[in-house]
């Protein structure tokens, strides 16, 4: 890699073909820091509407310190990886309290916020403070290792490493624009899933997979363990007018979020009616409001749904204990509901 054949005809491309985003308009760092924490899962596009929505309530650091934990959670829904949302929040926190509520133009400080990692302090430090620091995503070890028709695992910390060597040895003076500019070759020309648009790409000419014909064989990655499944029994409950939810436990899968309450297994109508008698419970009615599948990184939830009368005074088991009942309007507007069960929220708002 050098200069004259990658980072010079990239950066033209880039102040060509760069796609108007509503970060890129400011340089504010926080915006820098918001979209790219969003946009660590989700793509540009849908990215866009979340962002909007953040930073009209949350337009600044002292904002989002503030700002209670319940309400951050639901203006993040949607968008998974919510300790993610809380890391926000443990930072601004930092960022108040010692550097006057405004991010630092320190790598090393960036680094050492929660949440904030090698790639993360890279574009905070290159697009908001024209700092030479690369900023290594996904995108980016994918248009190198193409590049160079590399063999390296990307799974490898390593590799990782010395693809953040090689992108600083060839940084020229305009280090966020250059960052964005290999990003946004990943994004829209140098693609994952499917033949690269190898003749739109700025840098062709050079790069050994494309000459060698074998582009779609990198990047090289260890295949990932198979995930687990789970059977899950979800319980939609309802008492005059009421929806029953309860908050998950402070740590793990979802943590601190609110749910149906679920059993475990894949339950008949039976099962369930027979569970809840147990309990000294006896329901109006119950029916079956289908089935739905959410996979997370390491786990699938294969989910059935049961829409559960309950009788006014029924308040024995674990109704009194863990679940609040409340209106259906407070869970599009006050509750976080995480998109795993989105499927159930529609069918009850039907």
């Amino acid at each position: 890699m050098d200069i004259e054949h990658f980072s010079l005809p990239l950066l033209a491309w880039y102040d060509k073909n760069k796609r108007d985003m509503i970060w890129r308009d400011h340089f504010d760092p926080y915006y820098i820091w918001l979209s790219e924490i969003m946009l660590q899962q989700t793509r540009i596009e849908a990215a866009k509407e979340y962002f909007i929505r953040f930073t009209n309530e949350l337009p600044d650091i002292a904002s989002l310190a503030q700002v209670s934990e319940d309400r951050l959670m639901k203006l993040w829904e949607g968008l998974g990886y919510y300790n993610r949302a809380r890391n926000l929040q443990k930072a601004a926190k930092i960022l108040v309290d010692h550097y006057g509520g405004t991010l630092p133009a320190d790598f090393d400080a960036l680094l050492s916020l929660p949440g904030i990692g090698p790639y993360t302090a890279g574009a905070i430090a290159s697009m908001a403070f024209g700092i030479k620091a690369p900023a290594v995503d996904g995108n980016v070890l994918r248009v190198v290792m193409r590049y160079l028709a590399c063999d390296d695992d990307i799974a490898k910390m390593s590799v990782r490493k010395k693809v953040e060597q090689q992108i600083l040895s060839i940084m020229p003076e305009r280090p966020g624009d250059f960052n964005q500019a290999i990003m946004e070759l990943g994004e829209v020309v140098c693609i994952p899933n499917g033949a690269p648009h190898c003749t739109l790409c700025p840098i062709q000419n050079t790069c050994r997979a494309n000459k060698g014909g074998c582009q779609e064989q990198y990047p090289k990655k260890a295949e990932k363990k198979t995930r687990r499944i789970e059977q899950r029994t979800l319980l939609v409950l309802e008492q005059d007018g009421l929806i029953g939810i309860q908050k998950r436990p402070p740590k793990g899968l979802l943590a601190g979020l609110y749910e149906f309450p679920a059993w475990d297994g894949n339950l008949t109508e039976m099962d369930v009616t027979k569970k809840l008698e147990d309990l000294g419970i006896y329901p109006l009615d119950i029916q079956e409001i289908g089935r739905a599948t959410h996979i997370f990184s390491h786990v699938e939830w294969h989910m059935t749904g049961f829409h559960i009368v309950l009788n006014r005074n029924e308040t024995r088991g674990f109704l009194s204990d863990t679940i609040q009942f409340v209106p259906t309007t407070d869970l599009t507007d006050k509750y976080s509901m995480p998109t795993a069960f989105h499927f159930y929220l529609k069918q009850l708002l039907k």
